[in-house]
Formats: C-alpha cells, sequence, structure tokens
C-alpha cells in the first residue's frame, strides 16, 4: 500500500527534541513496511538504550505514520538495539553539526 520511502516521509516528520534533527536524517529508522490490509510497521532505533524519551518517541512515530498516512489502519514501532546505532549512520549534514557540537 505504501513504500518504505512513504513511511520514511511520514517519519521524518518527528525531530529529536534533544538534538532537533528528524529520526530518518540521524539514521534511527532502519525499515519500514505497509501491506495492502493497512499494516504498517517501523523498525527503528534510538541513540542510547537509556533514552529517557523512548515511549514518547515510539508514540509519536506511531502518530505520525497514523496522521500522513490515512490508508494505515495499524501501526507497530519495533525499537531494536542491533546493529547499535552510532554517527556515522547520520546523514553528512548531522553528522557535521553533532561532531561540531
Amino acid at each position: 500500500m505504501y513504500t518504505k520511502d512513504e513511511i520514511f516521509k511520514a517519519v521524518s516528520t518527528v525531530i529529536d527534541p534533544e538534538v532537533e534533527f528528524n529520526l530518518v536524517e540521524m539514521g534511527l529508522i532502519y525499515d519500514a513496511f505497509c501491506n495492502e490490509e493497512g499494516d504498517a510497521k517501523v523498525i527503528m532505533t534510538l541513540s542510547t538504550k537509556a533514552c529517557p524519551l523512548h515511549q514518547m518517541i515510539v508514540t509519536w512515530v506511531e502518530e505520525a505514520v497514523l496522521r500522513e498516512l490515512i490508508k494505515v489502519q495499524n501501526i507497530e514501532v519495533e525499537v531494536v538495539w542491533e546493529p547499535v546505532w552510532n554517527i556515522s549512520m547520520a546523514q553528512e549534514h548531522v553528522k557535521s553539526a553533532l561532531t561540531q557540537a
């Protein structure tokens, strides 16, 4: 129903409040898919297991997908810890900004 790119675009509306970049450009979103019945899944990680906003960020991702992709009926967000996120997974402008900070 929706492509991976369309789901990534929806998730890109979620901004990490600590660094003010969206989750996609930070490299935190690993995969996404949606079937014809409107069941979507996002596989993501967080920058650290100790992230104090863990549940809030998951909720924001769910809300963004449901808001932006109106045919999605159900959304599952799976947080994984492998591969472990590191700054090299971020887009170049994010790496540059965060390594200068």
